[in-house]
């Protein structure tokens, strides 16, 4: 269990009417905390019903206790206080019987349908105190696309969501000298022979579970992988033509999938060499890429307008510097 101070007022936690549980505050942490009074408080029941199902939650295993709960020291209290995770008040909730915590059981249910069956959920209230610029974020996004492409719009939002906090606007990419606040200038090397050898074993693990086939990560043309590796390296009167770690990453990813060097399994091998040299480079801004994202970036990627190269690698390495 961590320790860390609490700032009186940082966070306030209440149930809205319609069922959900919403949170105030200034948040440090990617993670919600909250105490077993304040759990009490939402869900309108004694703080000794709290007590028992979070006890219970742990006996089961049904959250992990060490990594769910922090000994915090807050205002006017000698001792340190517990809190408790998100998940653990989500449990909470299934768990407790009270008009409030049935009110909170149809709201995640309803949202809980909406994911399964859409794939994604939208925080309407949060969009609409920023539509103007979500919509512009949408249009700039799509602008990149050639008129005939239309992504699915959970491609889409899998972006602007990692956007939520700055709305980038992404026709501002176009100045040359563009590096985003947070980027990584340091020194990487790594060779033509170990890119192709991971990618080769990525190609072999995928046949042996039987998700494609020879022709896959298998050049059309020799030398092409080098030559990408040359474009992304290369550099101009003794200096690197993309001098952040971050523009070498995300020209990686989008040579890879733009020029097509493989018979088959260009954006699957693009983004797996994208991780890659993210992690043999130590970037800190790889947490930024989950799943989802990588995967929307690299469909992105793929049916751009040629002409919309810049403000690509722009997207990624944004991406890459945004500090969550």
């Amino acid at each position: 269990m961590k320790n860390r101070k609490v700032k009186k007022g940082e966070m306030i936690i209440y149930q809205a009417k319609n069922g959900a549980i919403e949170f105030r505050g200034d948040f440090e942490h990617e993670n919600i905390w909250a105490t077993q009074a304040q759990i009490a408080e939402v869900f309108s029941v004694e703080r000794s019903v709290i007590t028992k199902h979070i006890r219970n939650i742990f006996k089961v295993g049904e959250v992990d206790e060490k990594s769910n709960v922090q000994k915090m020291h807050i205002a006017n209290s000698d001792k340190p206080v517990a809190f408790y995770s998100l998940d653990i008040i989500l449990s909470v909730g299934y768990r407790t019987n009270s008009t409030r915590a049935i009110e909170f059981r149809k709201w995640a249910n309803k949202i809980l349908r909406e994911y399964l069956i859409k794939g994604y959920t939208i925080n309407r209230k949060q969009i609409a105190k920023n539509y103007d610029a979500f919509m512009q974020t949408v249009a700039s996004i799509q602008n990149l696309l050639p008129e005939h492409v239309t992504l699915d719009p959970k491609v889409v939002l899998e972006l602007i969501k990692e956007f939520a906090s700055t709305w980038v606007a992404l026709d501002a990419y176009d100045k040359e000298l563009f590096i985003p606040v947070g980027s990584t200038k340091k020194e990487i090397k790594f060779s033509v022979v170990e890119l192709i050898e991971v990618i080769e074993s990525l190609r072999q693990e995928l046949i042996k579970k039987g998700e494609t086939t020879e022709l896959f990560a298998q050049e059309k043309k020799s030398g092409s992988i080098e030559g990408i590796v040359g474009n992304v390296m290369q550099s101009f009167d003794g200096k690197p033509v993309y001098v952040t770690v971050e523009e070498k990453a995300a020209n990686l990813l989008y040579f890879i999938i733009k020029d097509h060097p493989f018979s088959d399994g260009n954006k699957r091998s693009g983004a797996f060499a994208f991780i890659w040299f993210l992690r043999k480079a130590k970037v800190k801004g790889i947490r930024n890429i989950n799943p989802s994202t990588l995967t929307a970036m690299t469909l992105l990627i793929a049916e751009s307008s040629p002409n919309k190269k810049e403000q690509m690698v722009a997207l990624v390495t944004t991406l890459l510097s945004v500090k969550k």
